[in-house]
């Protein structure tokens, strides 16, 4: 396994306003190659924020963010970037209400140069996965939280992402979903992929190597043994 951090941020801070309150101040992070980390940490406390920093949604006032060999200060290519290296879970999920569930996830994979079949089947799949495969011709304001929270899962890993940025993806799910979610996670890490997830459901972080914690914007960087719980937010 290769010895170069899989992600690394370095000095990361991000401000929103005028004021100088800093949403991340600092931070600092190394992520090996298939590791699981997991990010806990109150509301506001700046954890949605360090994910779309990550995802390249959004840009830090400073410090520097590699993902691979990748330094997302240049902005040349990050389209494809998201599109191909990053699978994102929205934490509102972000669904578009007038497509259909499989039609959601399989728009993820437009401009991927896979086969309409291939990009159809790897919907499926992951569909069947997900327990999902029956809600395929269903619109996301017939379906449940839970329901459109797996469908959101399966959009963002139908690309088969080495890196996967996951915000509460288990947060509207029963234990018989959230065990499902993180045995679909875990088969994805033994493929080769990197998580970063913010979560505080202790049935997902107890499968992490790492748990860290993330309070007014500084990362604690020691693991985290307690007991899990918290709001969620950026």
């Amino acid at each position: 396994m290769s010895s170069a951090p899989a992600v690394e941020l370095a000095g990361v801070t991000k401000r929103f306003g005028r004021g100088s309150d800093r949403a991340l101040a600092d931070v600092n992070l190394s992520i090996a190659p298939t590791e699981f980390v997991a990010i806990e940490g109150p509301s506001g406390s700046g954890k949605s924020t360090l994910l779309h920093l990550v995802a390249a949604l959004d840009r830090p006032d400073r410090g520097r963010i590699v993902v691979g060999d990748r330094d997302l200060r240049h902005r040349h290519g990050l389209d494809r970037y998201r599109r191909r290296t990053v699978g994102i879970v929205f934490q509102l999920h972000n669904l578009l209400p007038h497509l259909t569930a499989k039609q959601n996830v399989t728009v993820a994979t437009y401009g991927t140069h896979r086969s309409r079949h291939t990009r159809s089947r790897a919907a499926v799949e992951l569909l069947e996965q997900l327990d999902c495969a029956h809600l395929a011709d269903q619109f996301p304001p017939q379906l449940s939280g839970g329901e459109r929270q797996r469908i959101a899962i399966a959009r963002a890993l139908v690309n088969n992402p080495t890196l996967i940025l996951a915000d509460e993806p288990t947060g509207s799910l029963d234990p018989r979903g959230i065990d499902m979610v993180a045995e679909v996670l875990e088969r994805r890490r033994q493929q080769g992929a990197t998580l970063l997830v913010v979560t505080h459901d202790a049935r997902l972080s107890s499968r992490a190597d790492r748990v860290l914690r993330l309070v007014a914007g500084h990362l604690d960087e020691t693991p985290s043994t307690a007991t899990h719980g918290g709001d969620t937010g950026r």
